[in-house]
């Protein structure tokens, strides 16, 4: 995963503002801010995740499997590219 442009300390003071703003919508504070309104609710939301018990073992976990997966993806992708040259070969061949 890539480096964020916007800094730990930056990202939780979007979410406290967010929590301290009385009825204020993702995209009013994220305007406020110059950020996009999904950033701030990931951002939101990973802070609700990150206060739950618990919470560092299963982000751990969350990140380990997505890398699994991704690791796991690659393999697949590279057979279907071959499965699909030695379908196109095959019907190249039999004419």
């Amino acid at each position: 995963m890539g480096t964020s442009k916007y800094s730990p300390e930056f990202r939780a003071d979007a979410v406290a503002l967010y929590h301290s703003s009385s009825g204020g919508t993702y995209a009013s504070v994220a305007k406020d801010l110059g950020v996009h309104h999904e950033t701030l609710r990931t951002w939101v939301r990973d802070a609700e995740q990150a206060a739950r018990p618990g919470a560092v073992e299963a982000t751990a976990m969350e990140k380990e499997n997505r890398q699994l997966r991704a690791w796991v993806k690659k393999p697949e992708l590279k057979r279907e590219i071959l499965r699909r040259a030695a379908q196109y070969c095959a019907a190249e061949t039999s004419w």
